[in-house]
């Protein structure tokens, strides 16, 4: 620091060279300043120039980066004479903030409330400006009283109040607060209504009213002026109807020219209309007077030069000659143009017709269509070269036409059409093309992957390939030079030929050998790759058990690779031989050997894999796999071992196949617990395929003796209960010796024991039914059977008598009746008579119980019908589709239980949907949409309509304690609704109704309604509970303790909350009452968490406390980041260290056990000394500047004497001379300001805060947090 300021004098003096400066009158500033020092301002005063302009750029700059903010806030009041008195019941109780909160959520905008002392409501609405006014109406709606007023005005204005989409509407709404409804289109009425706040209300009026008279004052004129003279009125370019709309303020629609009406439009305010008009129709009387007609021919190719770049040429003839020209349509055969206009300019105008028709030549160059992308060039490149020095030339290049068009002025033509002719001579010189027919299956080898063949041709030789696909053609045309489309028409000849060589056969091979054949890595297949390098090889996907190998290349060498894969496949299959060998697993041991020599010995002197089962496995199968000799060779070595090392034993008994089954039992469940039971043996029935009725048994010989007894006690009790028989029957007569739900089958088995199996889809044989049994129980079910067989089989013919008019109900749907009743009846036939024959005679054919059985259902049938009536329900539309519930399941439900019809009437769209019944609607008259007509039996037909009835929603008024309707809303009432099938509205929270309206069917209303009176029961206890565990318990405790009652997170006051179910509501430091704690709860839980809270207060009380004076500016670093430090200190010394708020302070607080409290002490003692240490060195101030730095123009015995003392000032010696040079009031003196200091930074007016106040105030709308 003292360096610098020395260079800044030094840096001075010189800048103040021209004023002469004399050693002696600086000596006598240093010598009259000595005792008192110099002032830093004096010495270093600042440039007069400098700030001011620094200060007024700094202005400017700011003014330009300004940035408006996006949020407003908005602050009003409503009076307490205004305020509704529900709220005003309810507030304080969180109504007021839930309403907030609710319109806070819907728009956006955050909201602050407060009451005054009078009751009145001050809201604080902060966020963008249309959702602050959305919020304020919304606010007022539910907060201030609302008033009505209703207005007139003119129904052809109400359009223009509601603006696009009602925008206009919703806007005014916004800004007036208030509820505006305007009447509907189909609604004659002119009165306006509009809701709100009395202020609301006058400013929404005085709107309305002023849109409706802007509209009053417009105007609207339709003048009919033949469409010749509309160009007249328009005038060149339209500047002539612009110039009337701006000198008259109205706005001029003239239909276009392709549009055939002679209607002009005027529109705006009135006087500026009729000035319009006034001289539209003087302009049009002129045009009458002095116009004339003339008509010229001009080919309709020269049209578009007449007319121009969008109709450029007709304005421009328009604007010098005054004559309007008339293009005929472009459907138009003729090419005739007609002039408009004054006689003496007509003739000027055809001139000028002539003229433009004129001004342009076309030419057309022979150009083949496949070098016109070589006359356009790389983006247009070619063409745009030839045509460079032509601006008014224009080139066309229809690629459907062997021709380029050239339009433009006659001479710039006839040159462009030179060049041109020149450059596709040239073209036709140096490139040439060529077609090849290629069949389409070799596209994708031609082009490669990736399209990598076909661009290495095309890099190498130069030349442009495409490949055309087009109505059966399929063609490769190369076009280029002509040495590189010889050279690529070659290559591709070439590749075509090799393909059409090569051949593909596919072999197919067992999926399981893929694996091998592949190897590991890869290694095999990559090998026969390289082997075959002219096949392609391509193997099937993992897990296709049929895919075979395809092969492609040439025939010699496809042949070659299918006799390798051959054999390859071959040895693997020899290789792949597998045996399963059953070893108990006691003896695996004995297989492994020790270190696994025997295993290992068995392995490669067979050249097998043997795979043991793994320790946790219940198997005891050891699997052999490799050439089949050597496998038996390994099996035969493994058994003689085991059979060496164990009492072993082999068994074969008898026993019939046809226990086999029953013997093995469901999924092998028998034989496996008999293996089991018998310590694990082995039992191996014969194959299926086998002759043999030999079960072989291995294992030792206790056990083996065993399972014999077993397996023959099992076979013997098989033997006596399996006795079997069939007997014969038509497939289509076992439903009738089945019975009705089985009834007849059933009967036998009861009679006689046996069990009867009627064959399934699956076997073979449909006719055969089997008896299982003893055999006395089968014989007696044989000759039941036997005896209804030989009833059933009597077939005979039957007739009777049907009406003819009910022959169509049996008959239609594909006579889906009458199979309904055969399959019912044991597969009668019936037969009715043809259509169009006029008989009632109805055959039946099949056994005789059958016949009488299907008579006796068409007669039951013809008796329904018979009795068949049809009847009305009358149920409002509204209500058809509850009646008939979801997806109609309700109506289906009533149809298929009373067998009946119903059908509802269609739909009126302009009926209402669901809408409960109410007061006067039962005595409605009936429309054609209300009738539901129920067909069926009479009794029937009236059970389904009461059932219909039934459904039908009623609404019903339950009476609900007004206070209860907060409990109730909610999950609960949605679980009522979702319970009864229910609708249950609340009244609105204004109206202070108990009624609550339930809406359903009787039934369910009734059930909802007993439900509705459990619930308040339910509730009204829930209530009472809720005001015991409202009682409130309030006591002090010293702010010191809080902390401490709170624990670590949380830790301690969450238990204490847990542990009694209360709440526990601690103040915040520095609030009225900070030492008051609150708990809300039942009355005995609450006092025992105040005595757990004393408890832990006593306990404190008991510790002994220390106060230690610590230098504040240490404190931030023995509490460290994030109190790390501290806590560190607190947990190795057991006790806690509190640390003063106000950062002035010094006094720390030690709390614990004396003696950690003393050692505690003694460390932050010792840290602090440590930390303070650094901060002097780290903040001592340097030397003051001494009188020598200034050089000898301060005098040599000012400099001789000049000291430094400690920055602080000079100091006098004996003689009264001058010590030392002193500034003060420099940078290194001044302190950083005090933001916690009211004297430095004081409250702003208007706040009410006292100016001396030491502690920071909270904010005005809430503590910050």
């Amino acid at each position: 620091m003292m360096h610098q300021q020395s260079m800044m004098v030094g840096d001075m003096l010189p800048v103040h060279s021209e004023i002469p400066v004399h050693a002696e009158e600086i000596n006598n500033v240093g010598y009259e300043n000595s005792g008192a020092g110099y002032a830093y301002d004096d010495l270093f005063p600042a440039l007069p120039h400098s700030q001011p302009p620094v200060q007024r750029n700094i202005q400017l700059v700011t003014n330009k980066l300004r940035v408006g903010s996006s949020l407003h806030t908005q602050v009003f009041h409503v009076p307490y004479e205004e305020r509704k008195l529900d709220n005003a019941n309810t507030f304080g109780e969180g109504e007021s903030l839930r309403t907030c909160q609710a319109i806070t959520k819907d728009t956006g905008a955050h909201i602050e409330i407060s009451t005054s002392k009078d009751g009145s409501l001050t809201f604080l609405i902060t966020g963008k400006h249309s959702a602050v006014l959305e919020a304020r109406r919304q606010i007022l709606t539910h907060f201030q009283q609302q008033a009505s007023k209703q207005i007139s005005i003119p129904k052809e204005h109400h359009r223009w109040i509601l603006g696009k989409q009602g925008q206009k509407l919703k806007e005014l709404e916004k800004v007036t607060a208030t509820k505006i409804s305007v009447p509907g289109i189909a609604d004659n009425s002119e009165t306006i209504t509009i809701t709100g706040t009395k202020e609301g209300i006058e400013k929404a009026e005085h709107e309305i009213r002023v849109c409706s008279e802007e509209q009053s004052r417009k105007a609207l004129e339709r003048i009919t002026v033949p469409k010749i003279y509309h160009p007249f009125i328009q005038g060149p370019y339209g500047e002539r109807a612009a110039a009337m709309s701006a000198e008259t303020g109205a706005r001029i629609h003239i239909p276009p020219a392709s549009t055939q009406s002679d209607e002009i439009v005027i529109a705006g305010e009135k006087n500026g209309v009729l000035a319009a008009k006034a001289q539209i129709e003087q302009i049009y009387d002129d045009m009458v007077k002095k116009c004339s007609t003339v008509r010229v021919e001009v080919p309709k190719s020269q049209h578009k030069y007449v007319i121009g770049a969008r109709g450029t040429t007709i304005q421009e003839i328009l604007k010098e000659t005054g004559v309007s020209v008339e293009m005929p349509p472009p459907d138009s055969p003729t090419g005739t143009i007609t002039l408009h206009g004054p006689h003496n300019k007509i003739g000027l105008a055809l001139s000028k017709v002539c003229e433009k028709a004129n001004s342009v030549k076309t030419a057309t160059v022979d150009a083949p269509t496949w070098i016109h992308k070589y006359i356009i060039g790389k983006n247009g490149s070619n063409i745009k070269k030839i045509t460079q020095d032509f601006s008014k030339v224009h080139v066309d290049i229809t690629h459907s036409e062997d021709k380029v068009k050239i339009d433009g002025p006659p001479e710039e033509v006839e040159r462009a059409q030179v060049e041109l002719n020149d450059f596709v001579k040239n073209l036709l010189d140096t490139l040439t093309y060529v077609e090849l027919s290629v069949d389409p299956k070799f596209f994708k080898h031609i082009i490669g992957k990736s399209g990598s063949n076909i661009n290495r041709l095309k890099d190498e030789t130069g030349v442009v390939i495409n490949i055309i696909e087009n109505e059966g053609n399929h063609v490769i045309r190369i076009e280029g030079s002509h040495q590189g489309v010889a050279d690529a028409e070659k290559e591709l000849r070439e590749m075509v030929m090799k393909l059409e060589n090569e051949r593909t056969k596919e072999v197919y091979v067992d999926h399981r050998y893929i694996k091998s054949l592949i190897g590991v890595r890869g290694d095999k297949i990559k090998e026969i790759r390289e082997k075959f390098d002219r096949v392609l090889i391509t193997l099937p996907d993992q897990g296709q058990k049929k895919s075979p190998i395809k092969l492609r290349g040439p025939q010699e060498d496809i042949e070659k690779c299918e006799k390798h894969l051959h054999k390859i496949l071959k040895e693997i299959a020899e290789s792949s031989y597998v045996q399963e060998v059953p070893i108990f697993k006691q003896f695996h041991k004995f297989i492994i050997g020790k270190g696994g020599a025997n295993l290992r010995k068995i392995r490669d002197e067979t050249q097998t894999q043997i795979d043991l089962p793994a320790e946790g496995e219940d198997s005891d199968v050891i699997t052999v796999r490799g050439k089949r000799e050597n496998v038996e060779e390994a099996v035969k070595r493994i058994q003689q071992i085991h059979n060496e090392k164990a009492n072993i034993v082999t068994e074969e008994v008898t026993i019939p196949p046809k226990y086999y089954n029953s013997l093995i039992g469901a999924g092998g469940k028998l034989i496996h617990s008999i293996m089991e039971e018998c310590g694990g043996v082995l039992i191996k029935f014969p194959p299926a395929d086998s002759e043999s009725d030999k079960v072989i048994i291995k294992g030792p010989i206790e056990d083996v003796e065993k399972a014999k007894q077993q397996l023959l006690a099992h076979a013997s009790e098989r033997e006596l209960t399996s006795h079997t028989a069939h007997v014969r029957a038509k497939p289509e007569h076992h439903k009738f010796l089945i019975g009705k739900n089985g009834a007849n089958i059933k009967k036998i088995r009861e009679q006689t024991g046996a069990r009867i199996i009627f064959p399934t889809e699956k076997d073979e044989d449909k006719e055969a039914i089997f008896i299982i049994g003893r055999e006395e129980q089968v014989a007696a079910a044989r000759k039941q059977l036997e005896a209804a067989v030989a009833e059933i089989s009597n077939v005979s013919e039957g007739e009777m008598t049907v009406a003819a008019r009910h022959h169509r109900h049996f008959v239609a749907r594909r006579g889906e009746v009458l199979r309904r009743i055969a399959d019912d009846c044991g597969g009668v036939q019936i037969s009715f008579p043809r259509q169009g024959v006029n008989s009632d005679r109805v055959v039946l054919k099949g056994p005789k119980d059958c016949i009488e059985a299907a008579k006796a259902r068409i007669n039951e049938i013809i008796e329904d019908l018979e009795a068949k009536v049809t009847i009305e329900c009358v149920i409002s539309q509204r209500h058809h589709r509850t009646v008939m519930g979801a997806r109609g399941a309700k109506v289906k439900d009533i149809t298929a239980e009373y067998d009946v019809q119903i059908k509802f009437p269609e739909r009126d769209t302009a009926e209402a949907a669901d809408v409960p019944l109410k007061n006067g609607e039962e005595n409605a008259e009936p429309g054609a949409n209300d009738i539901i007509r129920i067909t069926g039996r009479p009794e029937n037909c009236e059970a389904a309509k009461k059932a219909l009835l039934e459904q039908v929603p009623i609404t019903i008024d339950v009476e609900v304690p007004y206070e209860l309707h907060r409990l109730l809303a909610g999950q609960k009432r949605r679980e009522l609704m979702q319970t009864y099938d229910v609708h249950i509205l609340l009244p609105p929270s204004e109206e202070n109704s108990d009624l609550v309206k339930v809406t359903g069917t009787p039934t369910n209303v009734e059930k909802a309604k007993q439900a509705l009176a459990d619930k308040i029961v339910e509730m009204e206890k829930e209530k009472e509970d809720r005001i015991l565990r409202s009682f409130e318990l309030k006591f002090k405790v010293d702010p010191e303790y809080h902390p401490l009652v709170i624990g670590k997170g949380g830790s301690v006051i969450t238990k204490i909350r847990t542990d009694y179910g209360v709440q526990i509501n601690l103040p915040k430091r520095g609030e009225p009452d900070d030492d008051t704690i609150t708990i809300q709860g039942y009355e005995d839980k609450a006092i025992q968490a105040k005595e757990a809270i004393m408890a832990i207060v006593h306990q404190l009380d008991n510790q002994f406390r220390e106060e230690v004076d610590i230098d504040p500016r240490v404190h931030r670093r023995l509490i460290g980041l994030r109190g790390k430090n501290i806590r560190r200190i607190m947990e190795d010394y057991r006790v806690d260290i509190r640390f003063p708020k106000n950062t002035e302070d010094s006094t720390v607080i030690i709390t614990g056990d004396e003696d950690n409290v003393l050692d505690a002490k003694d460390h932050l003692l010792n840290l602090a000394e440590e930390y303070l240490q650094d901060v002097v060195d780290r903040y001592q101030r340097p030397a003051a500047p001494s009188l020598g730095d200034f050089g000898d123009m301060l005098g040599s015995e000012g400099g001789g004497a000049a000291q430094a003392s400690g920055g602080t000032g000079g100091t006098g010696g004996a003689g009264g001379a001058a010590t030392g040079f002193v500034v003060t009031g420099g940078p290194w003196e001044q302190r950083a300001p005090d933001t916690a200091s009211t004297h430095e930074f004081p409250t702003m007016p208007g706040t009410g805060r006292a100016a001396a106040a030491p502690q920071p105030s909270p904010a005005a709308w809430g503590p910050r947090r």
